[in-house]
């Protein structure tokens, strides 16, 4: 029989308080409900400890890491459900909305590609140099900031800046 791994409390209240922390600065937010958040704090460490990396703790990993790049918390698919569905996959980041109680946590949709569809190492093919790239890039207008992804961040990780703020730029 296989023992449940368990992490020191004062583990997961560390990085908790870490994860915490780095969201609010970026411009994020960790679930409300701090039970909650810290079970999946918890389900990182553990990943870690099994994996060697943060696997969202509610998805499979391969124990791969090239092939679970897209997976790795913050995963790829964070803003874009965060943007749709005003939390993550897992919940451990919800948006404004949900969390000034203006909106419920709902199920997200799986946005990661089937395993025989998925690009190694991530979930988009790199631009070749002399092309266009393969998402579009986002320029903050008060910092000059540049991401590239589907849509602008909700707010700029470097000036705070919100979203209408963003131009788009390729």
């Amino acid at each position: 029989m296989s023992e449940e791994k368990t992490i020191p409390p004062e583990k997961v209240d560390a990085l908790f308080d870490r994860l915490h922390r780095e969201a609010e600065a970026s411009g994020y937010h960790l679930n409300p409900d701090t039970d909650f958040a810290r079970a999946l704090v918890e389900g990182l460490l553990i990943n870690e400890e099994r994996y060697g990396y943060w696997n969202c703790p509610c998805r499979l990993a391969t124990g791969n890491k090239q092939q679970d790049l897209d997976i790795i918390c913050p995963c790829d698919y964070r803003d874009p459900d965060l943007n749709e569905w005003g939390a993550c996959y897992c919940a451990l980041y919800v948006s404004d909305e949900i969390l000034e109680s203006k909106r419920e946590v709902e199920p997200v949709p799986e946005r990661r590609p089937p395993e025989g569809q998925r690009q190694a190492g991530g979930s988009r093919a790199p631009a070749r140099p002399g092309t266009e790239p393969s998402l579009p890039v986002w320029r903050c207008r008060v910092c000059g900031y540049l991401c590239a992804r589907d849509e602008p961040p909700g707010v700029c990780p470097i000036c705070k800046a919100k979203r209408e703020r963003f131009e788009r730029f390729w």
